[in-house]
Formats: structure tokens, sequence, C-alpha cells
């Protein structure tokens, strides 16, 4: 019989531009604050699970470096990458070793220094993340690639420059309060209309400097353990409700650029049944706001809103922390900076700490029962979509 699966412990390293130290140090930052917020010790996790996209590594194969480093040998190690939502699959991974009974604690790392390289190499490899045959020779990079996604939205349901601001307006309203963010100024309107500020400054039309998030360093942990292993060790376990997830063509000739995200639609989908529950009962959610047009899609991709509905959402703050369905109220990937390995388990943090109502500045009111992460790797080609709970 398949087992239940809680979350017992979560850390993150502050995302910062540049980090002084090794991968190594790096990870243990997040290791020991999810370590010691699981009340454990290193040597009862019976695996261990990297999570980084190894384009950005110096280091060939890290996760045995990494589990040398973090205590965690001879115990198993595994090493995923699934671009920018490693460390959300880790989690899938985790969860089902230890949902088969092949494990009863599994540790989730991921971790991601991007100052390794310089802003051309990081540049490069993402257009990399595209088909290298078809598509990546011919100079698309990340941001185009969104702007097609949300030049077809404007021109489907009438999405404006301002709506897309409205969202980072958002981002730094709690990015500001969160000390883990790179980004913590504020941002206003007014500052996008301004040809002086660099806020408003093109990327690719319609996108500008704003819209975009950040390459940051940092490393993010979450501890899964058994129900019989969490119910002895934890106070406030916070259960795995549904996973989901799903891929789709990398090539963007084989897309429906006007309906989002595919595998958002998709790995929701999965994740709602799995859980037994719908978006209605979604107290607060993470999405994927590597651009403010993604985070746009999401709204309606994972049915918080009907298609077309989203900019509603965003102008009347509904999905501020007071509306009727809280949204990337950490200051999201805008604020929070990427660091792409540590993405998921910074977002997955951020909820596990809403349920337990530990989130402090950040904490939703009215006691949030269930939450969702909506984690997206490369242009939509992998998606992740989890749901969490508590007693």
């Amino acid at each position: 019989m398949e087992r239940k699966v809680a979350i017992i412990g979560v850390g993150q390293s502050a995302f910062v531009r540049g980090y002084a130290g090794s991968i190594r140090e790096l990870a243990f930052e997040a290791f020991r604050e999810a370590v010691q917020d699981a009340g454990i010790s290193g040597e009862e996790i019976n695996a261990s699970v990297i999570c980084s996209a190894p384009e950005y590594d110096k280091q060939r194969s890290p996760a045995g470096v990494l589990a040398e480093y973090l205590g965690l040998i001879p115990k198993p190690t595994f090493y995923l990458e699934s671009l920018c939502s490693s460390s959300s699959m880790g989690l899938r991974i985790a969860y089902s070793l230890i949902a088969s009974g092949l494990h009863d604690v599994v540790a989730v790392i991921g971790f991601q220094k991007m100052s390794e390289i310089t802003s051309a190499e990081s540049q490069e490899r993402m257009g990399r993340g595209a088909d290298i045959q078809w598509e990546s020779p011919f100079g698309t990079m990340m941001p185009a690639y969104y702007a097609m996604y949300a030049r077809a939205y404007m021109e489907k349901y009438g999405l404006t420059e301002e709506d897309l601001a409205l969202v980072r307006v958002k981002s730094a309203t709690y990015g500001q309060i969160n000390d883990r963010a790179v980004y913590r100024k504020p941002v206003t309107l007014e500052m996008f209309s301004d040809p002086e500020n660099p806020l408003s400054a093109p990327v690719a039309t319609p996108l500008r400097v704003g819209d975009c998030c950040a390459n940051a360093d940092g490393s993010s942990c979450v501890i899964l353990a058994s129900k019989e292993k969490a119910q002895a060790v934890s106070k406030k376990p916070i259960w795995v409700l549904g996973v989901g997830a799903a891929s789709e063509a990398v090539n963007m000739a084989g897309r429906d650029l006007f309906t989002g995200l595919s595998v958002a639609i998709r790995a929701a989908e999965q994740a709602y049944k799995m859980a037994g529950v719908t978006p209605k009962d979604i107290d607060v959610a993470e999405v994927h706001d590597c651009f403010t047009i993604a985070e746009v899609m999401a709204y309606e991709n994972l049915g918080f809103c009907k298609p077309g509905e989203a900019k509603e959402l965003i102008r009347s703050k509904e999905t501020y922390k007071e509306g009727s369905i809280p949204v990337n109220v950490d200051g999201g990937l805008l604020s929070k900076g990427h660091p792409i390995g540590a993405t998921g388990g910074s977002q997955i943090r951020t909820i596990v700490l809403q349920l337990r109502g530990e989130a402090g500045p950040m904490q939703v009111p009215n006691d949030p029962k269930i939450g969702l992460i909506h984690n997206i790797g490369g242009v939509g080609l992998y998606g992740n979509v989890t749901i969490l709970g508590r007693d």
C-alpha cells in the first residue's frame, strides 16, 4: 500500500548575486536550516536527491561531492535535472521513494551558483535549453520566448503592458519584506513609464527589464519522511497531497501560444485529482514568475480564473496577501531571484511556512490549510504542480 508522505523540514540560503563560497558551502546553508527545522540528525536521512542545471555548474556530477560534504554518504544520492523545475521534480522523486517503501527520510537539495559563469555565457546556455538543431542557432533567448507568449496573450485577451507591470509591483511589495530575496526595493507603476528608469528599458517587446527575473546564487532543502517518521519527529508535518508533472514539445512550432503553458494545465489536473481538491480549495500559491507574463498565464493554467480573466485578478489585487487567492507573497522569482536548481525548493519552503503559520510578515490571513506550488522548467518544457496540506 502506498504510504503517506510529509515534509518535516525546509531550508533556504539567502539568494544573492555573487556568493563568495563554494557550491558545497552554499548547499550547506539550506541543508543546515532544514535539518534543524526537522529536528533530526543527518544520520537519519536515508537518501538524497541533488538538483541543479548542470550547464551552469563547473563541478561535474555534483551530487556525490555535495553528499560527501553534507555527511550523507554512503547513503544513495541521485542527481536530477529538469531545468528550472529541478527541485520540484526532486520532490516528486523523493515522494515516490518514500511512498514505495524504499526509504523513510529523503532530502531534496537544490542549488545553483549562477555567478560561476559570465552573463554572456549564461545567456548562451539558456539558449541551448531550446532545440540546438532547429531553434537556438537562430539566437532565441528566454525573454524572446516569453515575449512571444505575451504578445499572443495581448492580441487575444487585451492584456496591456501596464497589467504586466502590476505583477512586478506586487512582487516588489513582498520582496521588500523577504530577507532572503535578492531584490528588496520598492517598485511603482510610474517607474515603467519613466524612460530614465532602468526597469522601463526594453528587453524583448513587450517585456521590459522590470518584467524579467534576475539570475542569483542560492540553495534550498526540503526533507520528506514517511507518515510514521513524520508523526514521531514533527509537531507540524505538512502532507504531500498531490503531485503532477508533464512535458511539452521543445520546438515552438509545436506549441499553441494562445492557451498558456500546456505543461502547467496537465500537471495541475493531475495534482488536483490526486489531492481530491479543486482550484477553489487553494488558500495560497507559489507560481513560476520568471517573467510577468508567466504569472499571468499561471493564474489561468491553474484554474484560478477563466481564460482572459487573469488581468482582472491583478488589477483588483485578488492575488495580494489579503485577496481571494494570494500568489507569490514572498516576492516570487521576480524579487527573490532565480537560482535555477534551488527555485522549486524555495517555493516549497514558502508554502510550508505559510501552512504552519510561520511566514512572519509574509503570512497570509485566515489560517491557510492547502497550498500549491507551480514550477516550470525552460519555456514550458517541463511542468510540476505540487499540492500540500496540513492536519
